[in-house]
């Protein structure tokens, strides 16, 4: 599952985790990726978002700040039911002139009936050549071209790239997108909430990855919880 909570602040204006947690324990995911988290800022009540929401669910996780300000940070966690370890977390590709806020990645192994899978979750930026460059970056050496990187590859998050964006099909040259992956299924936007008609919350999968079922839950708690909808695949391992 993908999913960006807008630092838990809904569509009602409100601050809550508990309510983001609510959504993903209805969705009932093993593994979870989430964008823009707050942890440690006043303008969400110093509240560590991923702890919270991962205390709530009884999920392990592991946070990335993607940039940090006043005493706290900003950025993507991986949350989940089965074994995982971080491999690794660090900072995407920006240009300083041109970007809103600094971007990064999270990386970790999750273990599923002694088959590894590997995890990567981003936020890409607002920047066209920005995205591209990032999108790069992740499938260069120091992340999915690293030899630690072997075996099934799931990448999600928010890469702010419609399918016909240079970022999009930068990704699509090694990876398959999951909502075309799956026949008969016609892919599902995700944002904005109200009337969600973009496509750019993505999960992409290596090849030998299967998709058995995609699901984008439009419920009256999904359209009050967040800016976007969440994104849930299953997946079959190899």
């Amino acid at each position: 599952m993908t999913y960006n909570v807008h630092s838990s602040i809904g569509m009602d204006g409100k601050i809550s985790p508990l309510r983001i947690a609510r959504v993903i324990e209805r969705c009932a995911p093993d593994v979870v990726a989430l964008q823009e988290l707050d942890s440690g800022l006043t303008r969400t009540a110093l509240v560590d978002q991923a702890h919270v929401i991962a205390h709530q669910l009884e999920m392990a996780y592991h946070f990335h700040p993607s940039f940090r300000v006043e005493e706290g940070g900003y950025g993507n966690a991986v949350l989940s039911r089965l074994p995982m370890r971080l491999v690794k977390a660090g900072p995407l590709p920006s240009h300083p002139k041109r970007s809103f806020e600094r971007r990064g990645a999270l990386w970790v192994e999750v273990e599923h009936q002694g088959k590894a899978l590997q995890v990567l979750a981003t936020h890409f930026g607002l920047d066209r050549r920005e995205r591209i460059c990032q999108a790069e970056a992740l499938l260069g050496p120091e992340w999915l071209g690293h030899p630690e990187c072997r075996g099934p590859v799931a990448l999600c998050g928010d890469f702010n790239a419609l399918p016909r964006s240079a970022a999009y099909r930068c990704l699509i040259r090694q990876l398959k997108d999951a909502q075309c992956s799956l026949k008969g299924c016609r892919p599902r936007g995700t944002f904005p909430v109200r009337l969600p008609l973009m496509r750019i919350d993505h999960l992409f999968i290596s090849p030998e990855l299967k998709v058995r079922d995609i699901a984008v839950p439009r419920t009256a708690l999904t359209r009050l919880a967040s800016d976007h909808l969440p994104l849930l695949v299953t997946l079959e391992l190899p």
